[in-house]
């Protein structure tokens, strides 16, 4: 995913006490929220946050990329992070997968909330069907935690359709 910027450091969830959370921090928001973080390491530098390790697939690398960018005190995220796949890929167990040569890793767009927006109408704008805000919620799952809960300046996925 690489640099991935949020631009907003005074939006988002509060984690600790500083302006700024620690990686400690971070990695026990991953944790609390239901993500995964055995394996990663998160190092922090003034609002950029920087998460190396591996994922167990692209989904969960975005997840996390955007979870750790939509807390408070966070403007960019430098993902590093890799996906493996368990017993597959070329490298044989355990290496990551590599996508076919021409072709992104995954479809998946990102939307910054804007005020005003719901996942109806980002359904409608992004598939043409407000009744798809669905597929955006549980693709925010477990950060989302009710559909009607969010808030301007926070990023989230949108599933290819």
């Amino acid at each position: 995913m690489g640099l991935f910027d949020f631009f907003r450091r005074d939006h988002g969830e509060k984690v600790g006490d500083a302006d700024t959370p620690t990686a400690d921090e971070l990695k026990s928001h991953l944790t609390q929220i239901g993500l995964p973080t055995n394996g990663l390491d998160i190092q922090v530098a003034e609002d950029t946050v920087t998460v190396r390790g591996s994922a167990a697939s692209q989904e969960e690398k975005e997840k996390i990329a955007v979870a750790l960018g939509n807390v408070k005190g966070v403007s960019r995220v430098d993902d590093q992070t890799a996906v493996i796949a368990k017993d597959q890929g070329a490298g044989g167990p355990d290496q990551p997968t590599v996508p076919p040569t021409g072709q992104p890793a995954s479809q998946t767009q990102f939307h910054t909330v804007e005020t005003g927006d719901t996942l109806s109408a980002i359904a409608k704008k992004v598939y043409g069907d407000p009744n798809r805000y669905n597929a955006i919620f549980e693709a925010n799952k477990p950060m989302l935690k009710d559909p009607n809960k969010i808030y301007p300046g926070q990023v989230l996925r949108i599933p290819p359709q």
